[in-house]
């Protein structure tokens, strides 16, 4: 029976083929094949956002025959940006009450662009006035010293101790004698004793007081409480200085470029999270005060030196020029891009210029270019590089697309008219699926 019934135990250990996997089996499958969606989608995501390489050249300019004038020694391209961007803030917390200003709106110095609301900072203040008004109140009364009054209600108390204190003394007298007769006893005289006694110290206690009230204060609490109004009076000074800075005003003569916040949105001066209390309330600038920033290549910064003169010209106005001048070079270099950045002023700026605009420096030998002395520089591409009359400019790890205007062709290319000055950093050979705005990077060996 023993044998048989050892013949019909299940052994555990061994596992059908046919059965279904267990949970920690269906765990680590499922694991191994989120791995492999994972690591699938972030490289389909890293080619479809990967820069395109291309194969980049520096448009060359050579000046014409004509006028004489001056040789260009350097063409960059870069942006103009305001030379003094303000972040206007509160200087006190806050919800908007009123903003009087809108995005291109024109302020002047002083001008009254925000409030807050200011009820809080109105009880402060009065608050601080007031205590301001009690210890000022208390001072002045410990310097007019005492009344008339208190000091005669405090000579007639001593006058009246004085008379008992005699009165206290000619009955000790009387019984003291009587007791000497042996007509009161013992216990009388002590009572009478402790009477007079009692009636002199009073006397001493209240001439103190009389000479107290004829003196007044002493100088140290004087002193003190005069202390407690200085302090008050900064107390008032600084709720005052609260409540005028829950009116925000502009610093300086501009041109509103954002407006941050809304009527009811709160302001504050400490940490700013991507949603809720705002740290500034308008950006601004002043648009007569413009620069262009450049990052001008290590291999072309020795061309250039401090105050050197150039013309400046955008993108969108290309036939205004302006008269610009380095201002700023920068102490230090970009490691990673090989460039030095430097500003160029313009000295005058009008209405067609804007902060962010693509812009063009070309830089002359001459110390002051004349306008109608400039010489127009002559503009040399290959014609692999043109793509519907237009060309693809690699600027800031971008491809760049602008329209050119074509005039002619020599034995080295085609030549431009508009479009391009020189010096740009052209994408030859451009491929077909190239957008503007992709991003793109030089060909292994190339620097752009």
């Amino acid at each position: 029976m023993d044998a048989e019934l050892r013949s019909l135990r299940i052994d555990r250990q061994k596992r059908d083929p046919d059965s279904p996997p267990t949970w920690a089996t269906r765990w680590i499958l499922g694991g191994i094949l989120l791995i492999l969606l994972l690591g699938g989608a972030r490289l389909v995501y890293s080619r479809l956002n990967a820069a395109t390489e291309v194969d980049i050249a520096r448009v060359e300019a050579s000046g014409g025959g004509q006028g004489g004038g001056p040789a260009v020694i350097l063409n960059a391209t870069g942006y103009i940006v305001a030379a003094h961007k303000i972040q206007l803030a509160s200087k006190v917390i806050g919800k908007v009450a009123w903003i009087g200003v809108d995005k291109a709106d024109k302020v002047r110095k002083g001008q009254m662009i925000a409030r807050l609301e200011d009820d809080e900072y109105r009880a402060q203040l009065q608050q601080a006035k007031g205590q301001l008004a009690n210890l000022g109140a208390r001072l002045q009364e410990l310097l007019n010293g005492s009344r008339p009054e208190e000091i005669a209600v405090a000579k007639a108390n001593l006058e009246q101790a004085k008379a008992d204190q005699e009165n206290s003394r000619v009955n000790l007298e009387r019984v003291r004698k009587l007791v000497g007769e042996g007509v009161m006893s013992k216990q009388a005289l002590d009572d009478a004793e402790a009477r007079q006694d009692s009636n002199t110290a009073r006397v001493a206690s209240l001439q103190k007081t009389y000479d107290l009230v004829k003196i007044g204060p002493r100088r140290e609490q004087i002193d003190a409480v005069r202390g407690q109004v200085e302090q008050a009076r900064g107390a008032v000074a600084f709720y005052e200085t609260q409540l005028e800075n829950t009116v925000i005003r502009a610093p300086v003569t501009g041109t509103i470029l954002e407006r941050a916040v809304e009527q009811g949105e709160f302001v504050t001066t400490s940490f700013v999270g991507d949603r809720g209390a705002k740290g500034f309330v308008v950006s601004m600038a002043d648009l007569n005060d413009l620069e262009v920033e450049l990052d001008i290549s290590q291999n072309d910064f020795a061309k250039l030196s401090a105050k050197q003169k150039g013309v400046v010209t955008t993108d969108a106005y290309p036939d205004r020029k302006y008269e610009g001048v380095i201002g700023e070079i920068s102490p230090e270099a970009n490691r990673q891009k090989a460039t030095v950045q430097i500003k160029v002023k313009i000295q005058r700026p009008d209405d067609y210029l804007r902060p962010e605009m693509n812009a063009s420096v070309a830089f002359y030998s001459d110390e002051k270019p004349e306008a109608g002395a400039i010489q127009k520089p002559r503009i040399v591409v290959p014609a692999t590089a043109l793509r519907d009359d237009a060309v693809f400019v690699a600027l800031g790890g971008k491809a760049l697309r602008r329209v050119v205007k074509r005039g002619g062709t020599t034995d080295r290319g085609v030549l431009i008219d508009e479009g391009l000055i020189g010096g740009e950093d052209l994408i030859v050979n451009p491929p077909p699926g190239l957008k503007d705005g992709d991003k793109v990077r030089a060909r292994k060996g190339q620097t752009s």
